[in-house]
């Protein structure tokens, strides 16, 4: 009976994999963009129409042109993203776990995130980037099909391009630190096996179709206007989100509610943390995929809402529970960098302060008041950070965004018809993200199990599972 019901999910699966890949075979192809245009296409276009109308006034054309200058940002700024995941996602959470736990996560994050940037290059980029239709990309870039050195990618100004090849390494980032994150809400339970088939899963059946939906070209939320200059849907809303799920499924730790769990070293969390916060300006300011006033926009309002975050959390800790500690302080650093991260691209200075204040006291909230009405041993408080900063940050990206309240928004901008916008985004990336993660969990489960044996539990992941130890 048992393996029927395997059987049954294996072909449920294979099933959920076909579909995937026969969907972008039925868009209309000709309705979508590709990532990046030949350079010749867009030379002799203007000459083709100049033509064939000699009587008509000629156009001057717009000719791509690479610079130097942003060709270097956005491989340092790539460089930077990278410095966020190892090493600091890898030593904030590493200090939030108890020593004979700290290899196991910093392993975990490591492997994850590598694992999927090699996947990124084989299928990751293509599906999310590669033409399609609103949830889905293509295979036409699979094993990056057709990219050479002289590939170019758009950035937001016209006629400004950037080597293809950069942006192919800048997102892969992305989608390695998003797998990355949920590694902390089954930190110090789940079998390592695991982790690496969930975060190959999730990733095919998650991030790319989120990635897809809200910054490719004929995406379903990116034709709706859906506001995410970063990833506050696309990264945090979707790894907190999965992360909740995967606290749910994997079970409580050994002791959890019963006996102190705490942290075994909040100076690698504090380091971490602080890694993080240089590393986002990379996140952030790189995502304007050029270095103008734009960039130095994302900049500044990434460095102002993390200090205002900083503030409002230490202050809220203080007056709730008459001290402010040093992990409160870093926690909130990191959720002022996560509810700016959709609006750092669009919102003024001002409302990214407050932003990052508002972010700071709900996050407080999400991993205190919020963690106990759920009930989930999210160990490194994953969906209180990143999934309510994700959701405070992606809904108020929607109101500060107004140029009456100094943001970049056009003169019609209604913050009524944004938010509705911005909303729907949060909603189908809970409901999208909850329910791959629940599948992906649910067939390992059936496959290999999720969690090691509580003796393996009591002696540690780092001994039985990867046979060393963080201190000798």
């Amino acid at each position: 009976m048992r393996n029927r019901s395997m059987t049954a999910l294996l072909r449920s699966a294979l099933v959920l994999l076909l579909l995937l890949i026969a969907l972008p075979a039925l868009a209309d192809e000709t309705t979508v963009a590709e990532a990046a245009e030949p350079v010749a296409a867009t030379v002799q276009a203007p000459a083709e129409a100049i033509s064939a109308a000699p009587d008509a006034a000629p156009e001057e054309a717009v000719v791509p042109t690479v610079d130097k200058g942003d060709v270097t940002w956005m491989m340092v700024a790539t460089l930077l993203v990278v410095m966020m995941a190892v090493p600091g996602l890898a030593l904030f959470y590493g200090g939030l776990v108890r020593s004979k736990n700290m290899l196991s996560v910093l392993m975990q994050v490591m492997t994850v995130f590598s694992l999927i940037i090699v996947l990124w290059a084989i299928y990751g980029y293509s599906l999310a980037f590669a033409g399609g239709n609103a949830w889905i990309g293509t295979f036409d870039k699979a094993f990056l099909a057709g990219i050479t050195p002289d590939s170019l990618a758009e950035t937001f100004t016209e006629g400004v391009m950037i080597p293809e090849l950069v942006f192919v390494a800048f997102q892969s980032t992305f989608a390695g630190l998003t797998c990355a994150l949920i590694c902390g809400s089954f930190a110090e339970r789940m079998k390592f096996s695991a982790v690496l088939i969930f975060a190959v899963i999730w990733f095919t059946f998650s991030y790319l179709p989120i990635a897809h939906m809200v910054w490719a070209g004929g995406g379903y939320l990116f034709e709706k206007g859906a506001l995410d200059f970063a990833g506050g849907t696309v990264v945090h809303i979707n790894a907190g989100v999965a992360g909740l799920v995967a606290a749910y499924m994997v079970g409580k730790r050994l002791g959890y509610g019963r006996e102190a769990l705490p942290p075994h070293n909040l100076v690698l969390t504090m380091v971490g943390a602080s890694l993080l916060w240089v590393g986002w300006f990379g996140f952030n300011a790189g995502s304007n995929l050029e270095a103008n006033g734009g960039t130095t926009l994302a900049f500044i309002n990434t460095l102002m809402a993390t200090a205002a975050a900083v503030v409002a959390w230490s202050a809220t800790e203080g007056v709730i529970r008459g001290k402010a500690s040093m992990l409160g302080g870093a926690s909130g650093a990191v959720a002022g960098l996560v509810a700016i991260t959709p609006a750092c691209g669009s919102v003024g200075v001002m409302g990214a302060i407050i932003i990052g204040a508002i972010s700071g006291v709900a996050c407080f909230w999400g991993v205190t008041g919020l963690k106990k009405l759920l009930g989930a041993d999210d160990t490194a408080d994953v969906f209180g950070v990143h999934g309510v900063g994700g959701i405070v940050g992606a809904l108020l990206t929607g109101v500060f965004a107004a140029p009456a309240l100094g943001g970049m928004g056009d003169a019609d901008f209604s913050i009524a018809s944004q938010l509705f916008v911005q909303a729907e985004g949060v909603v189908i990336t809970i409901v999208w993200s909850g329910a791959v993660a629940f599948v992906a969990l649910f067939i390992i489960k059936q496959l290999i199990g999720l969690r090691v044996s509580d003796d393996e539990q009591r002696e540690g992941l780092d001994l039985t599972a990867h046979g060393e130890s963080a201190y000798n």
